[in-house]
């Protein structure tokens, strides 16, 4: 799906503080890649799970949690099933020492009701009004989004990129760094290297990052952690649910409560 030209003008020149919309997408929809140029963004669905990439990097955003994307970022939405999304756009001088670049952050109960008001509201509206109360308080609640650890970064060196093709279309891919060694015909130490340089992480870190962030999408699809966890290649489902709680502070099957 492509945003049309009309609408990204509209929010580009909107003069507004901060406003929000909302939108929702049919199944497995993909909207294409666009930027806003004079507005931020928190991307945030009430229902659905989206994937969301830039540049080189990708965010799988479960309910209740969102995006945080600076203007100017060039960005694509992939959904998992249907999905109901609520944008706040917010014009850069009104969020001072906002980050610049793109992160996943979580939603609070407070905003998320916020947000649910603030699609209702028209504009304009004076400025001792109750909308505007409500505006204000959602730049409050934007200043101070923890982030949370939904990110995995996709390296720009062309010689370790068909290890991360492999493991996002193969999760339960067992191969060892000495494996792909032989096949990549690259020292173990150069892999290790190259991902270190280009993603922050060890070879290992992103296999089970990659796996975990594919977790997700899988139960919001409803699969069975059980399956789940055979298919992502690990010896149990204790074995699965030890390292997701430890990724996320939570059990798989609490995850989206």
């Amino acid at each position: 799906m492509r945003l049309a030209d009309k609408l990204l003008a509209e929010i580009d020149a909107s003069p507004w503080m901060v406003s929000s919309s909302a939108t929702d997408y049919p199944l497995n929809a993909v909207i294409e890649p666009h930027s806003h140029r004079n507005k931020h963004q928190l991307i945030y669905a009430i229902s659905g799970v989206m994937v969301v990439t830039s540049a080189l990097n990708q965010w799988t955003v479960p309910p209740s949690r969102g995006i945080w994307m600076p203007c100017g970022q060039v960005h694509a939405i992939r959904c998992i099933g249907s999905v109901r999304m609520r944008s706040v756009f917010v014009r850069p001088d009104s969020l001072a020492d906002m980050p610049a670049e793109c992160r996943a952050v979580a939603i609070s109960p407070l905003l998320g009701e916020l947000i649910r008001a603030a699609v209702a509201i028209n504009q304009p509206y004076a400025d001792d009004s109750r909308e505007a109360r409500v505006m204000r308080l959602i730049l409050d609640e934007l200043r101070i989004l923890p982030t949370l650890p939904l990110h995995l970064p996709q390296p720009a060196d062309l010689r370790i990129q068909p290890i991360c093709s492999t493991l996002q279309d193969n999760p339960g891919d067992a191969s060892t760094l000495a494996d792909w060694s032989t096949r990549l015909g690259l020292d173990e130490k150069t892999i290790q290297r190259l991902f270190q340089k280009g993603t922050g992480m060890t070879f290992g870190q992103w296999r089970q990052q990659a796996r975990l962030l594919l977790a997700l999408e899988r139960i919001a699809l409803g699969e069975k952690i059980i399956d789940i966890a055979g298919e992502l290649g690990y010896d149990s489902p204790s074995a699965f649910a030890t390292m997701f709680k430890k990724q996320f502070g939570t059990t798989p099957s609490q995850f989206f409560k």
